[in-house]
């Protein structure tokens, strides 16, 4: 019974030594060795590794980019105007040994790029003016900006094993003692580009008017230039053919007596049927011939 116990015992013993002596590293996991706080391997690779009981430990770090929440914090601006800026990081360890030497959590590289971004976001905004900041200009000069801020906090970063992908800044707040002065400023520019389109609009409706009005006038202009002379050409056939019909005398005569038996007609026309008549008249010889 006892060499059963002390079987056991040994086996539960070589059991826990077996559990101490290996460790697993995943697909998106860095490892760290450490033989007496003292970094002696690392691990990139997944898999199941070898280590001495009882005397090393391992650290296990994250490979895949992290994204870190920055506190919304105070920055002045150039023209001494406060504005609260809410901004994110993006992140990676990229060198595990100089991360754990330096650093040696997430929780303190949080800390650290926290102060960093703050830092260089706040220096940046205090070389520029608000008006600079909240505009409707070309988002690619803001763009530009954020391009610094990045630089300076991955290159602050990298002594630290760590990698910033990227810095965003999700938006700027004012606070409320300003909004209202910076609302009525944007309402005003707006008012501006508005009128500005509109006397724009009303300039080139008047150019488009005059001329369609020039066109107008040379039509009409045109149009009566050729009626008159439509007119002209037919009153001078007219003339010729009343020349042809009659160019002999009794064909004039004839004519003259046709004419002036109109001119009785529409005199008797009417309820009046008196007419007074030189004896010369042609009309009165017509009756008087009758």
């Amino acid at each position: 019974m006892k060499k059963i116990i002390i079987t056991a015992v040994i086996l539960f013993i070589l059991l826990i030594v077996c559990l101490l002596s290996f460790y697993v590293v995943e697909e998106n996991q860095y490892a760290c060795v450490l033989r007496f706080e003292k970094i002696i391997n690392t691990k990139n690779d997944a898999g199941l590794y070898f280590k001495v009981p009882f005397t090393d430990s391992v650290t296990i770090y994250p490979k895949m980019v992290m994204l870190y929440d920055i506190n919304p914090s105070d920055v002045i601006t150039k023209d001494k105007k406060t504005m609260i800026v809410d901004s994110y990081v993006l992140w990676r360890i990229t060198d595990p040994v100089t991360f754990k030497k330096t650093i040696g959590s997430t929780k303190e590289a949080e800390g650290r790029l926290d102060a960093l971004t703050y830092n260089f976001i706040k220096t940046k905004m205090g070389t520029l003016n608000q008006d600079e900041i909240i505009n409707m200009e070309d988002p690619d000069e803001r763009n530009t900006i954020y391009g610094e801020i990045l630089k300076n906090v991955k290159e602050g970063a990298n002594s630290y094993g760590i990698e910033v992908v990227d810095v965003k800044i999700k938006r700027f707040d004012l606070p409320e003692q300003n909004e209202e002065a910076v609302f009525t400023r944007m309402i005003s520019e707006r008012n501006k580009i508005a009128q500005a389109y509109i006397a724009d609009g009303h300039y080139n409706a008047s150019i488009i008017t005059n001329e369609v009005d020039k066109k107008y006038n040379t039509i009409i202009s045109d149009a009566r230039v050729k009626a008159e002379k439509t007119i002209a050409e037919g009153e001078a056939e007219y003339m010729r053919f009343i020349a042809e019909a009659y160019n002999t005398p009794e064909k004039l005569e004839f004519y003259q007596f046709i004419r002036s038996l109109d001119a009785l007609k529409l005199s008797l026309s009417g309820d009046n049927k008196t007419i007074i008549l030189d004896k010369d008249s042609p009309l009165a010889k017509i009756l008087l011939y009758n």
